[in-house]
């Protein structure tokens, strides 16, 4: 008979296993049960919500836990058609490149070179070890920030508390204040935190061009013998 609850049972097809043993107990935690209730009784009135159901847990399912290398925080998906699908500042293929991501694209050619691929989808960031995690995992179609405050929040904290107890030398990217709270639960004397400001149109200017994020990121690596990232999207 098995011994995982109803709740961890339910979330083993969303959740890659290494994630569900470093976070499967929070399932079963009031906040989460909330949350759950939340999202369900959205369903019932009839709103969509982004990401859909199989990608909410995307970010964790490409990057396990002991795959991670790199962490980059967003806020929350993306509320517009077809663009979220579960990684941080990603959209699918074939959709537009949201501005914070030209942007990202743009600090990406100055610091490594690299062009514009001509798409948003990061994927292959994620399978080689960028956790692309958003703070917040799903929002309602055209309502920004709706899902905010409503349990994510703590979720992810605990992801990122265990990675930064867990693991060593791994590389936290935060952009914008935002992000920078989540630098509370990072241990900074085991693993290398890059803050900037926000990539969006409205705070890139004001010190995120130029920082040279991925080319640190990946000095930081190879320093501590590890794989560095191939940023390149194709």
């Amino acid at each position: 008979m098995s011994t995982a609850s109803p709740s961890q049972q339910k979330s083993k097809a969303k959740l890659h296993p290494e994630w569900l043993k470093v976070l499967g107990p929070e399932f079963d935690k009031p906040y989460m049960q909330e949350l759950r209730g939340f999202l369900m009784q959205e369903k019932k009135l009839g709103k969509t919500i982004y990401p859909e159901g199989p990608k909410v847990f995307e970010a964790f399912n490409l990057t396990p836990f002991s795959k991670v290398k790199v962490v980059i925080i967003g806020q929350d998906p993306y509320h517009g058609e077809n663009q979220a699908h579960g990684l941080s500042f990603s959209v699918k293929p074939g959709i537009g490149v949201p501005p914070s991501l030209v942007n990202i694209y743009k600090e990406l050619k100055y610091d490594l070179g690299l062009e514009h691929p001509g798409h948003g989808f990061l994927e292959s960031w994620a399978k080689q070890g960028v956790l692309l995690l958003n703070a917040v995992l799903t929002v309602e179609k055209g309502k920004a920030a709706s899902h905010q405050k409503k349990g994510w929040e703590e979720f992810t904290d605990q992801a990122i508390m265990r990675l930064s107890e867990e693991r060593e030398h791994l590389v936290f990217i935060l952009w914008g204040s935002y992000a920078q709270k989540k630098g509370a639960y990072i241990d900074r004397s085991k693993h290398l935190v890059l803050e900037s400001p926000h990539p969006s149109p409205l705070a890139a200017h004001r010190g995120f061009f130029g920082t040279r994020p991925f080319s640190q990121a990946n000095r930081y690596l190879v320093t501590n013998d590890a794989k560095p990232v191939d940023w390149t999207l194709h």
